[in-house]
This record gives structure tokens, C-alpha cells and sequence, in this order.
């Protein structure tokens, strides 16, 4: 039993250190592009808005609290009996994954959606963590797929674009108008694509042990996502009605920053929506850059000028955001601490989970989790 732990602790070590020097550029990179863009902008113009909005962050606290807590409701709703996860629970697990994800460069998927399920493993087995955490994931994807396609529609209807920008907007509706009926059509269909896949590599490999297990495993957690749409089809609207609230309290997060640090133009809720569909977008194609570093100052100020603010107007917001995400990050990571774990053991465990997937899943067929006695 040593002997495997230390050979996957080996195993993870050596993953993490082939992925290091690519982070370290994408880090490096983000911050030179966040320098040109803070100069270019305007040094004092920015810190002028940040101090306009002074005390007011803490209304962006509370807004983006909101954030956090209708995901984390949602993700409670994804469980089905006999296991149940309290919404303490699942916050403080959203707040610890989505912190390795944040500091931990390339970590945000890798890490920080399989992290979660890990950090909740002493209330609920890890499958039904993680089955559970993919259903919450499909419903939150289905509502940014209508987000920004909402957002994209009213920008290229609302303002005059320059060519790129008119171009990405275009590129946005055409990858999503792609996207939406295929993973429609996926679910309706209920195709196994993961075991699917495994079954087709073990036939072309000869039925690697490995494989078996993927599959096996694969077969499970889709088992698990398709049984959820037939058995609780009363609760896709709620779930989904709080994947919309995300979205909202985003817009009201941004409508409430640009009040306070604008000095030209008063916002809008178009211009808040459309601000925060875009930056969707950006959440979602530069995920792997370390708090979206320069990729978001420098988007959130092109596009401020489009919707005539001034550029150093969105690189500000781009900053307040950043702040937010730092102090949630920080919360994160002293409830990592207080679990007695650094990020890296953190990071690691969560890199190993696919392989104690088939130990759980053992476990769940054969009785409830156990709770460690004086669990938080």
C-alpha cells in the first residue's frame, strides 16, 4: 500500500514539473501584457477609479458572494439519494478548488473541478462528488452557452465594432450555434463517448488492465449523469434558475463597479451584461492563465472603449476583479490550511483522483460514507 502511494506521489511529482515551466510562461507572459496595458491606459487614471470606488468593494464582495453561493446550492441539488452534501460543505469546497485552480498555473481544470469532489470525500463517496460536480458543470455550461450568445447578439446588434472585435463576436455565435445542438444531442441521445473511447483504445490495444478500469469507471459516472435527467427532471429548472442567478449577480457586480469608478459615461445594464458576456468569454478561452492576468485588463479595455468608456475604465474593472478573485483565492487557501494541507499536497491529491475513482466506487455500492469524527 506504501508502495503504491509513493509511486503515484512519483507519478504526480513528475506531472507537475512537466507542467511547470509551461505555466511559468504563460504567467510571465500574462503579466508583461498586464504592464503594457495598465501603462497604456493610464497609470493615474486607473488609480483615480480605484479609489472612486473606495468602500464600495465590499458591495463587490457581497455581490460576488452571491456567485459562490448559487453554484454551491446548485451543485447540493445534483446529489441524489442516499447521499447528500450540506451547502456548508459545498461552499467551502468550491472556495478550496477554485483557489488551486486560480494559483496554480494549467491547474483550473485538472485540478480544481476534481479538487472539490476530493474536498467533500469524508461527507460522500468521491464518485457520487464527482457525478454530482459534472451534472452541476452541464447545467452551468448550458446557461454560459445562452449567456454569451445573448451578450455576443446584443453587442454586434447594439454598437459599431472594429474588425477583430466584430470578427470574434462572429466567431463566438458561430462556435456556440456548433456546440449547443451537438451537446443537446449528445444528452438526448445519451451517447457514451468516455467509454466509447476507452472501449475502442482497448480493442485497438489488446485490453490494457488499465483501459478495463478507465472504462469501467467511465461507464459509471456517465451511468450516474444520464440516470440524473430521468429520475429528477423536476429539478432542472431550479438548478438551472441558479445558473442564471450566477450570471446576473455578474451583471449587477459590474453595473455597481462602473457606478463607482466611471467619471464619462453612466452604465447601463446593456453595457453590464454585455461586459460580462465577454467576459465569459475570456474565462473561458484563457482559463489556463493564472487569474486571467493581462488577457482580462487588456479585453475589458478594448471593449470599454467600444461602449464608450474610456480604455483605463476597463482595465480598472479588469483590476477590481481581480482583487475579488484574490480575496476569495485567500479565503480558499486558508481553508486548505485549516484543513492541514498545503496547495501542493492539495494539487497532488487531486491529480490522483482518477485513481482511487475505482476504490470508491467499491465502497459506495457496499455503504454510506463514514464521517471522521469532529468533521467540519
Amino acid at each position: 500500500m506504501i508502495r503504491t502511494e509513493m509511486s503515484k506521489y512519483r507519478n504526480s511529482n513528475s506531472r507537475t514539473r512537466k507542467l511547470a515551466p509551461v505555466g511559468i510562461i504563460f504567467a510571465i507572459l500574462g503579466l508583461l501584457l498586464f504592464a503594457y496595458t495598465v501603462r497604456k491606459a493610464g497609470v493615474a487614471q486607473i488609480i483615480s477609479g480605484i479609489q472612486r470606488l473606495g468602500a464600495g468593494f465590499l458591495l463587490i464582495l457581497m455581490l460576488s458572494a452571491i456567485r459562490h453561493v448559487v453554484r454551491s446550492i446548485a451543485w447540493t441539488k445534483c446529489f441524489e439519494r442516499p447521499y447528500d452534501l450540506r451547502f456548508r460543505d459545498a461552499l467551502e469546497a468550491r472556495l478550496m478548488g477554485d483557489a488551486l485552480g486560480n494559483v496554480i498555473p494549467l491547474a483550473s481544470m485538472a485540478v480544481s473541478e476534481p479538487s472539490k469532489a476530493a474536498f467533500v470525500r469524508h461527507r460522500v463517496p468521491l464518485m457520487a462528488g464527482l457525478s454530482a460536480l459534472a451534472i452541476e458543470n452541464i447545467f452551468y455550461s448550458l446557461s454560459v452557452v445562452i449567456f454569451i450568445f445573448s451578450g455576443m447578439t446584443a453587442l454586434l446588434l447594439s454598437f459599431p465594432l472594429p474588425k477583430p472585435l466584430r470578427y470574434a463576436a462572429i466567431g463566438s455565435l458561430v462556435i456556440i450555434l456548433i456546440i449547443a445542438p451537438l451537446g443537446y444531442l449528445v444528452i438526448l441521445r445519451q451517447w457514451k463517448f468516455l467509454s466509447g473511447a476507452f472501449t475502442w483504445l482497448g480493442n485497438r490495444t489488446g485490453g490494457r488492465g488499465w483501459i478495463e478500469v478507465a472504462n469501467t469507471r467511465a461507464q459509471t459516472l456517465e451511468e450516474r449523469i444520464y440516470g440524473f435527467y430521468e429520475r429528477n427532471s423536476a429539478r432542472f429548472l431550479p438548478i438551472l434558475g441558479l445558473e442564471v442567478c450566477f450570471h446576473l449577480a455578474g451583471v449587477a457586480e459590474i453595473y455597481t463597479t462602473l457606478f463607482f469608478i466611471s467619471e464619462t459615461v453612466a452604465p447601463t445594464l446593456l453595457t453590464a451584461f454585455i461586459m460580462e458576456s465577454v467576459n465569459r468569454v475570456i474565462n473561458v478561452a484563457f482559463k489556463f492563465v493564472p487569474f486571467r492576468t493581462g488577457v482580462d485588463e487588456y479585453g475589458s479595455g478594448a471593449l470599454a472603449k467600444v461602449l464608450g468608456f474610456t480604455r483605463a475604465t476597463g482595465v480598472t474593472l479588469a483590476i477590481v476583479r481581480k482583487a475579488r478573485d484574490i480575496f476569495w483565492t485567500t479565503i480558499g487557501v486558508l481553508l486548505i490550511i485549516r484543513r492541514g494541507l498545503s496547495l501542493r499536497a492539495a494539487a497532488i491529491q487531486s491529480q490522483d483522483i482518477a485513481g482511487d475513482v475505482g476504490d470508491e466506487i467499491g465502497i459506495e455500492r457496499s455503504e454510506a460514507p463514514t464521517l471522521p469524527a469532529g468533521g467540519s
